[in-house]
Formats: C-alpha cells, structure tokens, sequence
C-alpha cells in the first residue's frame, strides 16, 4: 500500500512539475509572471502608484478576456509588485527577487534612474529583460541588451528645453539649480549646461546651484540665483522638491519663467506646490489636457478607476507594460524560462513603430525609443496643457 502510495505521488508530482515550468517558469498552468520593482514608499510614493495602477488596469482587461493569447493559447497575467523605496539598494534587492525568488518573465522599472541604472545592471547579468517607463538618463540602456526604456534619454531633453527656452522666452541667461545626489537630476542639469552654453556661449548659465535628499531650505542658492538675474530658471528636479523650490524662491522675489524637466509630471505637483507652479513649462512625455484616440481612452479609464488624471508616468507604465506583452506575444512561449526570457528581450529589440498612447516608438539597438518630446504649460487649472512637440 505504501509503496502504490509513493508511485502515485510521483505520478502526481511528475505531471505537475511541466505545468509549473510552462510559460516560462510560470506557478500554476498557464500563466505569465512580470514582476515591478518600483516605489511605493519613500519621497515619491506617487510615482511608483501611477505605475501599478496603469497596469492593473491591463491585467484587469487581459484576465476578464480570458488571458493573453499567445501562439493560439491563453495565458492569465500575474503581477508582482515589489517596493524598491525609492533606494538605489532596495531596487537591486527588488530585482533579484523577481528574477530568482518570483521568477518572472520580464520586469517594469524603476521608473527613477537613480533606481533603474543598477537594476538594469541586474537584469541585464541575469538575462531578463526589464523596461523602465520613466528613466532617462543614458546609463541606464547603455551596453546592456536585455535593458529598455519607454522614454526619451536626457541628451534629447536637454536641448529641447534649451531650444524651446530661447524661442519661448526669448531669453539669452540661465540659472540652474539641481539635486547633487541624484543621477538624473546631476546629469540632465550637466547636458542642459551644456546645449545652453553651446547656443548662448560661455558664462551665459549665471549659476549653477545644488542641494542634498534632505534639504528643504533652498534659501541660499534661491538668492544667490536672484541676485544674479538671469532669464529663467531651469530646475531639473524631482515634483516633490520644485513643490518645495519654486514657493521659496517667489517668497525671495522671482518673478521671471521657471522651467522643469519630465520629473515635474506628477499628479501631485500642483497640490504640494500650492499651486504656485502654475503658468511655468517642462518637457515631458505626453499631455493629458486635450488628449485624443487611445490616449484619451486610457485617460479616462485611469481616471474612472482611480479618481484623478494619470501623470507622465502612468502613461508611460501603460506603454512599458503593453510593449512586453506585445514582445511576448510575439516571441511564443517555449516553457523554458530562459529561453523565453531571451525571446521575449528579442523581440522588444525589434519592434518598430510600435504605437503607444505617449508617442510611436521604434527601439535602437540601446533599447532606447525614437520619439519627440512633449512641453507642457501647467495652465490655471492645474492641468498639464500641451503647448508644443519638439526635437532638438
């Protein structure tokens, strides 16, 4: 009696283990696993929320359909979300989990760059393929072929925010102010230097100012700034911190045009500024204000569910998570999970004109998409309202 026992029980275990290994290292049947190391806590709580929120609302449609079909079969979509706190540290700790511990297909995130860079390094020695919606900075991609990116890299935006600033307000003076502890504020504040004083010449950025994580009195750099009087104010940082900046430097007297970069767009960053960013412009990804087609649809889909306009991350999270269930589709599932993953990483890398609510896109063999980027002018309603669509 024992030994039929154990005979079936292997039996059993022998017809589950191919059930468990289909899709690639999939739990239970016919599932495809995508993990997310992205922030749910931490100073920027808002970005990691618009990320899981754009793709809960895929997974919902995906699963009520039946699944993902995939080779003429369907697949239900789990997702697993993991805090990475928006630390650089937690973000390496997130991707190994997902990648050995979850053993997911592919993996969204971080959206920050700070974030996103050693992650990718992750993902990349462990050949998963990862896409971040939101990190721009060239590091990110670079030499690492089972990384992506659903957005455009900091040498484009800079330049553009250096072009549009010279037509929009006719300005020839600069100040810059930016977060020394952070890569993607650091860098993009180097490379806006740099197209400004290449249009303007040498000793046209009057300053060029910075600041720690933890600061919240900007008051010496802000007057410094002012007393130098430049044009505008260009401030590549983080929402949470221009809520903090721009109210402080309009209590030391600024008047003049204050321009932000893509880390601006949040939902949050008319609230916590108390409104005082109102009328001021940055490049960023897409504009919800006058929105049309698709990316009205998922507008107001994000916004029916959730209660408020999804900002430029939520948007590109949707964009992100759809393109790796194209590359999926695309790809066919073996049941091998590395060989899946790198069929999946494949066929990312070859998608062309792809048409994602934020722009189409056509990926470089950096993983980095070929798309135009978007100015904003935050109006008097607080909505991000379109103004122009630029290249350099």
């Amino acid at each position: 009696m024992l030994k039929k026992t154990v005979l079936s029980v292997l039996f059993i275990t022998l017809l589950v283990i191919p059930a468990a290994l289909f899709a690639g290292g999939q739990s239970e049947g016919n599932v495809i696993k995508i993990g997310f190391d992205i922030p749910l806590t931490g100073d920027r709580p808002k970005v990691g929320e618009g990320t899981k929120f754009a793709a809960e609302l895929i997974k919902e449609k995906v699963n009520a359909a039946g699944g993902l079909e995939v080779g003429g079969e369907k697949y239900m979509l789990d997702f697993i979300y993991v805090d990475n706190e928006l630390k650089a540290e937690s973000a390496v700790q997130a991707a190994f989990k997902l990648i050995e511990q979850d053993q997911v297909l592919a993996i969204v995130g971080p959206d920050g760059s700070t974030q996103a860079i050693p992650a990718g390094q992750v993902a990349n020695d462990n050949r998963t393929p990862l896409i971040s919606p939101w990190s721009t900075n060239p590091n990110t991609t670079l030499d690492r072929p089972y990384v992506f990116r659903a957005c455009f890299l900091d040498p484009f935006q800079a330049p553009v925010a250096a072009k549009f600033a010279s037509e929009q307000f006719g300005a020839e003076t600069v100040s810059v102010m930016y977060n020394l502890e952070d890569d993607y504020s650091k860098t993009l504040a180097e490379l806006f230097k740099a197209a400004w004083e290449e249009k303007n010449g040498a000793g046209s950025v009057l300053n060029f100012e910075s600041y720690g994580n933890k600061d919240q009195d900007f008051s010496v750099q802000l007057t410094a700034i002012t007393a130098a009087d430049p044009d505008f104010l260009y401030l590549p940082c983080f929402y949470n911190k221009v809520a903090m900046i721009v109210p402080q430097a309009k209590d030391l007297g600024w008047e003049k045009p204050v321009m932000g970069s893509d880390s601006w767009g949040s939902a949050d960053l008319v609230k916590l500024s108390k409104g005082a960013v109102k009328g001021y412009y940055f490049t960023t990804h897409y504009a919800a204000a006058g929105a049309v087609g698709a990316t009205k649809d998922f507008i107001d889909e994000y916004n029916e569910a959730y209660g408020y306009v999804p900002d430029d991350v939520g948007a590109l999270s949707f964009d992100a998570v759809n393109i790796v269930l194209q590359a999926i589709q695309n790809a066919g599932l073996t049941g091998d999970l590395q060989t899946d993953r790198d069929a999946v990483k494949d066929a990312m890398a070859s998608l062309e004109s792809y048409p994602g609510i934020t722009g189409t896109m056509t990926f470089t063999p950096d993983g980095d998409p070929i798309k135009d980027a978007v100015v904003v002018m935050v109006n008097d309603d607080g909505e991000f309202e379109f103004v122009a669509t630029m290249q350099p």
